[in-house]
């Protein structure tokens, strides 16, 4: 029997998770949750963050999973550590894969990193920066206006340039900041505007690539890779309204990726489908 791999978000931002993953591991099958019905967890108290992620992970774990995903940066900062201590499968978060990236690309140690308000507060980053490489500068700034607005659809266009640019303020005037870090994975919905936003002199650092090779090495090692040539059907999950969802997902996922998906409704609270 194929086991598939978890994934859970706050909202559609781990959707940028899965897109990476569908590219880089074909075979696998996806089961992806986002809880968009309490999106965003960023204002959220820590013991919100970690009630909410278990019960993600308590719908995850019904579908006989191999690997947990968490997609979520707030989720990863708060609860990371407790999922790896007590789930028997592996358990990877989107912070360090991306403090990597950042250490690889930064030329001068300057890296600035946006994030929801919990991740930004957990110092999740900073301290995954500095554990790396000590002599690094961390600019972090809160963007609590990001993911509401990617929730909603708006992706792009003169309202989504307006709240970039107003939210960057801060960033914009670290003229030595050469690396950028995505702390949210709904902010790649919205790379080409930070991107432009921010200049193109500052190499922009999105975690879901190097999450989903991490997956892919941790897969390899623990002999857990899917190696059957059926065509995988992925699973997706929403607790909150479909019809943006789905809306999103089309808009992430080619239309010959997008046919590969079910979309369905979940009550993660009783652990069931609607």
């Amino acid at each position: 029997m194929v086991r598939a791999i978890g994934v859970i978000d706050s909202g559609v931002g781990g959707l940028t998770v899965v897109h990476e993953l569908m590219r880089q591991l074909p075979k696998e099958q996806l089961i992806y949750l986002g809880d968009t019905a309490r999106c965003p967890y960023g204002p959220r108290t820590k013991e919100e963050v970690q009630k909410f992620t278990w019960e993600m992970v308590d719908f995850l774990l019904t579908k006989n999973i191999k690997m947990l995903v968490i997609a979520c940066n707030t989720a990863t900062a708060f609860t990371l550590e407790d999922l790896m201590d007590k789930l028997d499968i592996p358990v990877i978060g989107v912070i360090q894969p991306g403090a990597r990236a950042a250490i690889k690309f930064t030329k001068n140690n300057q890296v600035g990193i946006i994030g929801t308000e919990g991740t930004i507060r957990s110092g999740a980053y900073t301290y995954a920066l500095k554990k790396i490489k000590t002599n690094i500068h961390v600019n972090a700034l809160a963007c609590p206006s990001f993911v509401p607005m990617v929730e909603k659809g708006i992706l792009s266009g003169n309202q989504a340039r307006e709240v970039v640019n107003s939210s960057l303020g801060p960033l914009k005037k670290d003229k030595e900041m050469d690396t950028l870090i995505l702390g949210c994975t709904h902010y790649p919905l919205l790379k080409d505007t930070i991107q432009e936003v921010i200049g193109d002199h500052v190499t922009i650092i999105s975690s879901s690539e190097e999450t989903a090779r991490e997956i892919s090495t941790i897969l390899d090692a623990q002999q857990l890779l899917n190696d059957d040539e059926l065509i995988p059907v992925h699973q997706f999950f929403a607790t909150g309204d479909l019809e943006i969802f789905i809306e999103i997902s089309k808009s992430i996922f080619k239309e010959a990726n997008f046919q590969m998906l079910t979309i369905k409704k979940a009550n993660i609270s009783k652990s069931q489908v609607s």
